[in-house]
């Protein structure tokens, strides 16, 4: 019994994790209910959070012995890509919650196709399988539907997710190259206040001005939860498992949101959105249960 808990403890800060990032979608639209904000200004507030929370986080850690101009560039793309990450995907959030989160998981697809290129990683036939599968999906949900959603929502929402999962599997790779030069916190701390000065420079002109108190307090509040501390409760519990567990586990994110979509908010999800998000979600999960995966999200 002593021996379960610790064994167990990887996976449930993992399950929670993503559990909690399912709740992003409510988040936005809750803000957005209090006062409605650009986007950039919900990122920048967000990536502001995590920056402070792991900034406190990485106190007791040690500094590496030295960082080369490499490991710093790769930090600042970092910090870059994510920012256009939880930019595109809250963008995608106000139009629709499942197509977003849905092209969201893209990412072990978009992963898969640049490793070879980055990572001089073998594409294996299942691979294959496993992209072509993804993007018949995407197809399929694309189509007209009898969905709540209007076409246009939908198709702009798909190509938001989708290029948000294109810089989170950029940022998937870079991590491979700062494992060895930051800590998890450091690397959270340093990408965070990167992340937060390029949303800075992205938010619109008076923006600031006419912000509302009630709705920044909200979502900086929050974002305390699925934004840091979620963030660093993953990256825990993926240096104490496999990685193919922590990226299977991961994949309770889209199920959190949709059913919080649906069950709170009202948001309709038709057969053919069903269909097509399924095939996206089995193109990922082939992806990251491969046998020898070296690459994890």
């Amino acid at each position: 019994m002593t021996r379960t808990l610790p064994r167990a403890l990887p996976y449930a800060a993992v399950a929670l994790a993503a559990s909690s990032w399912g709740s992003w979608g409510l988040v936005i639209r809750h803000a957005e209910a209090i006062a409605p904000m650009p986007a950039a200004l919900e990122s920048t507030v967000v990536m502001a959070v995590i920056a402070a929370v792991a900034g406190i986080a990485s106190l007791r850690d040690r500094a590496a012995s030295s960082r080369t101009w490499q490991a710093w560039a790769c930090v600042g793309w970092f910090g870059v890509a994510d920012m256009f990450n939880v930019l595109l995907f809250f963008a995608a959030y106000k139009l629709t919650i499942a197509v977003a989160v849905l092209t969201h998981y893209l990412t072990p697809i978009f992963v898969a196709l640049l490793a070879p290129l980055v990572l001089r990683e073998r594409m294996t036939a299942r691979i294959g399988f496993a992209i072509a599968l993804s993007f018949f999906g995407l197809a399929v949900m694309l189509a007209p539907s009898g969905g709540g959603a209007t076409a246009a929502a939908v198709w702009t929402s798909a190509a938001l997710g989708s290029a948000s999962a294109v810089f989170y599997a950029s940022n998937v790779l870079v991590n491979k190259f700062v494992a060895g030069a930051f800590s998890t916190s450091q690397a959270m701390f340093w990408h965070g206040v990167v992340a937060t000065l390029v949303g800075l420079a992205m938010v619109p002109r008076g923006a600031w001005a006419n912000v509302d108190l009630r709705a920044l307090g909200f979502l900086a509040l929050v974002a305390i939860g699925p934004g840091a501390l979620g963030g660093l409760a993953f990256v825990w519990g993926l240096r104490r498992m496999p990685a193919a567990h922590a990226s299977t586990l991961t994949l309770l994110e889209p199920v959190v949101s949709l059913i919080l979509g649906a069950g709170v908010l009202g948001e309709r999800v038709g057969a053919i959105a069903v269909l097509g998000g399924t095939l996206i979600l089995t193109g990922a999960m082939l992806v990251v249960t491969q046998a020898r995966a070296a690459v994890a999200f």
